[in-house]
């Protein structure tokens, strides 16, 4: 196994009661406790991902003052 394929060994620090809900779900399903950290990092950043798709794609639209969007709200009823 190359270098870029090892894991990285670091220190997290859990509250407990995440600690313990990783474990009993670890315990659930067969996985570590690291695998199941590795897939909710992915899981954000794939997030990420999708926002910053998003905001690139809606970089052109005009931008509307918070003002006006809570008058136009206010006329409709909306609040």
């Amino acid at each position: 196994m190359n270098k870029a394929n090892k894991n990285k060994r670091v220190t997290v620090y859990l509250k407990p009661k995440y600690y313990r809900a990783l474990r009993l779900k670890a315990a659930e399903t067969e996985e570590s406790v690291s695998g199941l950290i590795n897939a909710a990092v992915q899981q954000a950043l794939l997030e990420d991902a999708v926002d910053l798709e998003a905001f690139e794609n809606r970089a052109k639209e005009p931008l509307l003052p918070f003002e006006d969007v809570l008058k136009t709200l206010k006329r409709d009823g909306k609040i």
